[in-house]
């Protein structure tokens, strides 16, 4: 199979698609190489409303807090980025900075290509969406989850500290 089809087959997206529906969303992607350290997407650039997911290599996510970059998140193999500005959300939201580790391959799908399934293949894009939304929903519960430790250790509450 090829890159791109392993990758979406690896991705939340596509877990409620056919075999078919993953080979016509396949066409719509772009594959992008880059080089340890290098930078995928940041802040101070035009935000493309890109969605992308990682196919070979990891991703890590830092923020700027204050004069250095915090380590928020390292993406693996089917993880997905870029999802605020893919959904519509203004890219001035976004403070990420997604940097290359190792040698990268990352899908690249931009919203406009997306869109042109809206009236050909609705239920497709239903779909897809549906399997942002959970990814979404996924990485809300892992980060309240830490809080919530991290809330535990501070306040040395429920005596696990």
């Amino acid at each position: 199979m090829s890159l791109v089809i392993d990758t979406l087959l690896n991705s939340p997206i596509t877990e409620e698609l056919s075999a078919p529906e993953v080979e016509l969303l396949s066409g719509l992607f772009d594959v992008q190489d880059y080089k340890d350290g290098e930078v995928i997407v940041q802040p101070a650039d035009k935000q493309p409303d890109n969605l992308y997911i990682l196919a070979s290599g990891e991703i890590e996510v830092k923020i700027q807090s204050g004069s250095e970059k915090t380590d928020l998140h390292v993406l693996k193999p089917g993880d997905l980025a870029g999802i605020i500005t893919f959904a519509g959300g203004a890219a001035a939201d976004v403070q990420a900075t997604l940097y290359a580790v190792g040698s990268t391959k990352v899908l690249s799908l931009p919203r406009s290509k997306f869109e042109t399934l809206i009236n050909s293949h609705p239920m497709l894009v239903y779909k897809v969406m549906r399997g942002v939304v959970r990814n979404v929903h996924g990485i809300v519960r892992r980060v309240n989850s830490q809080s919530t430790e991290l809330s535990n250790y501070i306040y040395r509450t429920h005596g696990r500290y």
